[in-house]
Formats: C-alpha cells, sequence, structure tokens
C-alpha cells in the first residue's frame, strides 16, 4: 500500500504513458510499477466510463442517466481486468512467458490511464458541441481507445519477451481462456444453485411432512 504514495511509483506511470516500450521494459527488470496503482487506474476508468454515461450530452449519447448502476459497472470491470490478467497469466505460463501475474496486473492496469483522461475530456466536449460535431467527440474517444490498446500490446510484449506476433497470438488465446473461465464460472455457480435448490426441497418436504 506505501507505494500508492511513493513519488517514483508515480513518475514511472507517466513515464510509462509517453515511453511504452521502455516504461514496461524497467517495470520487468527493475520491478518499478505498483499494482495498487494500477488496481486504483482501473477503478478511475470505470468511474470515467460510468459518467461519461450519465452526463455526456444527449447531442452524443441516448443512454438515460437514471439507468446507469455505477457499483456495477466498477464490479463488472474489475472482474474483467482480473479475468483477463488471470486468462493472459495462464496462456503465457504455458508459452515460455517472462513475466509474473504482477507484471500482467501492472501492465493492464497502467494502460488504462489514456482512456481515463479521454472519456472525461470527450464528456467535456460533448457539452459544448453542436449536433453536428458529433465527431470530434468520436475521435477523442478513438484516440483515447486507441492508445490504450497500443499501450496494452506493448506491456504484455515486454514483460513477456515476445515478438509482435506471438503477442497478438497470445493475446488471442487470452480472450479464448477468459471465455473458458465464464463458462467454468456459470457451470459452477448453476451446479451450486441446483444443489441448493435440492436441499431446499427436502427442507420443504420435511416441513410440510411435519
Amino acid at each position: 500500500m506505501r507505494s500508492l504514495f511513493s513519488k517514483e511509483r508515480w513518475k514511472t506511470l507517466f513515464y510509462t504513458v509517453s515511453h511504452p516500450a521502455d516504461g514496461y521494459y524497467w517495470i520487468r527488470h527493475q520491478d518499478t510499477g505498483s499494482v495498487w496503482i494500477a488496481v486504483l487506474l482501473v477503478v478511475l476508468f470505470s468511474l470515467s466510463f460510468s459518467l461519461n454515461r450519465m452526463y455526456a450530452s444527449f447531442v452524443v449519447s441516448d443512454v438515460d442517466p437514471r439507468s446507469v448502476a455505477s457499483l456495477q459497472e466498477l464490479g463488472g470491470v474489475l472482474l474483467l481486468y482480473l479475468m483477463l490478467c488471470v486468462g493472459n497469466w495462464s496462456v503465457t505460463c504455458l508459452m515460455d512467458g517472462e513475466g509474473r501475474f504482477k507484471d500482467i496486473l501492472i501492465a493492464v492496469g497502467y494502460a488504462m490511464l489514456p482512456m481515463i483522461v479521454t472519456f472525461n475530456l470527450a464528456t467535456l466536449v460533448s457539452q459544448i458541441i453542436a449536433e453536428n460535431e458529433e465527431g470530434f467527440y468520436a475521435i477523442i474517444l478513438i484516440i483515447g481507445i486507441g492508445y490504450t490498446a497500443m499501450m496494452m500490446l506493448t506491456g504484455i510484449m515486454q514483460v513477456h519477451n515476445y515478438t509482435l506476433g506471438k503477442t497478438l497470438l497470445t493475446l488471442f488465446l487470452t480472450l479464448f481462456a477468459v471465455f473458458i473461465i465464464i463458462f467454468l464460472v456459470l457451470l459452477i455457480f448453476n451446479f451450486i444453485t441446483q444443489i441448493v435448490t435440492f436441499f431446499q426441497s427436502i427442507y420443504y418436504e420435511l416441513i410440510f411432512r411435519t
């Protein structure tokens, strides 16, 4: 937790955003990153996403602000973040990846910073653009999403010491692993639900008989 307040850790974050290849290299080889900062950035991205859905102008958004459940979206983002990292770690363990689970958490979390900035900026810009100027709003979001994708790709490539081709293959297999994780979680949840329902039916039967 102390690393969250370390000036050097925050300097590493901003250096990584401006120099992704070098930044991620030093994070992997000199342990200059912070998992706490990475998780904080994921939380801030979720909040920025929810704020954008709630407060973006009607010119660019048709979302009813009353339908936005920020806490549910935060839980969903954190769960997706964890599944992506677990999926990537499980795949790279089988493909000679050099990165630790901690490095993957940092690589993905740090990549959220461009989207945090651009989603908030897009929300502000949406308040001042006219009906035929939605392109400016879209360009801001595309820049943020594109830069985040580039940072994530660079981060995974650096922490595992992969080539670009192997990194792309790894990311594809990571998505496949995430689908498997979701399937297994749903299967286990369904199995537990059936067991609970079975014992409830036995309990109610005993109650009615007595």
